[in-house]
């Protein structure tokens, strides 16, 4: 693992300190690196968004569409015969 270290002014090394405290963090390391995944996470789902609204248009979501789903989850939730 690599380190980094950073400079924060007074207020925000207070802020951290009460998170790690508050929120059961070992270390400010801790959780600052939660701080650095989420935002990874919005960037990825960001970035999924924009490549939905960029693609063509799919099948309409109306009632019909959602009871097809409604079957599928069905017909995975029964048991299977088994031979």
């Amino acid at each position: 693992m690599s380190t980094m270290n950073i400079s924060l002014p007074d207020t925000l090394k207070s802020f951290v300190d009460e998170q790690v405290s508050q929120r059961g963090y070992g270390t400010s390391s801790e959780y600052v690196r939660e701080l650095i995944r989420k935002d990874q996470d919005r960037l990825q789902l960001r970035g999924l968004l924009l490549a939905g609204a960029a693609s063509p248009p799919a099948a309409p979501a109306d009632a019909r569409y959602f009871e097809g789903l409604r079957d599928r989850v069905r017909n995975a939730a029964q048991p299977t015969a088994k031979g």
